[in-house]
């Protein structure tokens, strides 16, 4: 019997760093929040804004390092370390010249920019909002190189040294937090420097390792990378599908968001908090998709179909464990953090009521709307994962959000109904694509 390309312990070396990896890289903004919000409810408010924007641009990147990670690990499946070294070449420029352009951008258009996506919210907020984003916009080159570093470390198996720098990372930025929030009552702007100090860390750290001449996969010489058309489209063809839709679900949420900041500053600080608190609940499972990457891109480059199929199944059971625990965790954690925090006691109740519903319906519904997306992508099946999780998202999570909100005066409530019923639809039609088998057999590179 011909043996597994990734034993029980090359999937524990794989798939444990990237959940302690992604809980960490969710903690770095989570830290900001929280720490915030001992402040007030206005800093609160603003950071949490200005987070929905660079989550965008975050999800931009993971995007075009996605497609970097897909082609390299599928190069590699077939043995062809040339071109997979090549390919990691392209990312890195590729991504360095969008985030600098992007980065350019931001901070010529910062302030009508920002009026555009929140709107009328107070001048208080939106004052708070500019200096916190200013900041952190000049961090996406840093985000954008460290990611597709961090990328290509996983498709090559090495999730180990990318956790081992967030890890360092948080350290940082929670020192950080600490000196200029609390001992130097820099408020917004202490927390937004400290995530930059923390960022800038990461891609110098992380780019620097990935020259060493004994990786499999590396980039030694970043001044002598010329644009490869082929590469840079093979990467594209997994990249843009994927940036699109990621970019998609941000602009719901900041849909989301728009409708939100007509209830007032409280539900603002508490649809925040819930925000922040259910997608640190998901990290874990996260982390355990972002392996799963890996591990089909290789397969499927290696031709071994039915292997990537078996590891998609058997990932899909962990994570739903991962979301389970997480939730149960998160929610014994709720009760203390509202009550530290300056939130008023309506914000508190609300941001308990909501969890314990989070809590309850997600692990039934999640899986098998995240899971098989990934799994799609790494075989090159992005597109249909872009159509299907679009339509999805703007028919259920905002336009039933809208309606709800709009039409019948619901609160934060809103938010979460749009967003269950999203995950259930969009779970049902990735079952079925899975079961057809039609995406595993999208080799995309030649």
């Amino acid at each position: 019997m011909e043996q597994k390309m990734f034993t029980k312990k090359d999937l524990v070396a794989l798939l444990v760093p990237l959940m302690i990896e992604q809980i960490l890289n969710a903690l770095m903004g989570t830290l900001d929040t929280v720490m915030v919000s001992n402040v007030s409810d206005v800093a609160l408010s603003a950071v949490s804004l200005v987070n929905s924007i660079n989550n965008l641009v975050i999800q931009v990147f993971s995007a075009l390092a996605a497609g970097g990670t897909v082609v390299c690990a599928q190069y590699i499946g077939r043995k062809e370390m040339k071109r997979a070294n090549e390919s990691a070449g392209q990312l890195q420029m590729t991504l360095t010249a969008i985030s600098v352009v992007l980065t350019g951008f931001c901070l010529l258009c910062y302030r009508p920019l920002l009026s555009l996506i929140f709107g009328r919210v107070d001048a208080s907020v939106m004052e708070a909002a500019i200096r916190y984003f200013l900041i952190t916009a000049c961090s996406f080159p840093f985000v954008a190189v460290y990611n597709g570093s961090a990328a290509l470390f996983r498709a090559q198996g090495n999730s180990r040294f990318p956790m081992t720098v967030s890890m360092i990372s948080n350290v940082i930025n929670v020192a950080g937090n600490a000196i200029l929030i609390f001992g130097l009552h820099m408020g917004v702007t202490g927390a937004a420097l400290s995530t930059l100090f923390a960022r800038v860390f990461c891609a110098v750290v992380v780019t620097w390792a990935l020259r060493d001449k004994k990786l499999a996969v590396s980039v030694k010489h970043y001044l002598h990378i010329r644009p490869d058309r082929h590469l840079i489209w093979m990467i594209l063809l997994v990249a843009v599908p994927t940036g699109i839709e990621n970019g998609m679900f941000q602009f719901g949420k900041l849909a989301i968001q728009s409708t939100v900041s007509l209830m007032g500053t409280t539900a603002i600080a508490a649809q925040a908090l819930v925000a922040m608190l259910e997608e640190f609940s998901s990290m874990a499972s996260i982390g355990i998709c972002l392996g799963l990457v890996t591990i089909v891109g290789q397969c499927v480059g290696a031709g071994r179909v039915e292997e990537a199929k078996s590891y998609c199944m058997q990932l899909m059971k962990y994570a739903e464990i991962g979301l389970i625990i997480s939730g149960g965790i998160i929610m014994l954690i709720t009760f203390p953090l509202t009550s530290l925090s300056a939130m008023n006691a309506e914000g508190r109740s609300l941001c308990i009521r909501l969890m314990l519903l989070i809590t309850v319906v997600k692990p039934f519904i999640w899986k098998w709307s995240f899971v098989p997306p990934y799994a799609m992508r790494a075989a090159g099946d992005a597109r249909y994962c872009l159509i299907v999780s679009s339509l999805t998202m703007w028919l259920c999570r905002v336009s039933l959000c809208m309606l709800l909100v709009r039409g019948f005066g619901f609160g934060p409530l809103a938010v979460w109904i749009g967003m269950f019923s999203d995950w259930g639809l969009r779970g049902l039609i990735f079952r079925y694509r899975f079961n057809s088998g039609k995406w595993v057999h999208l080799n995309m590179v030649h």
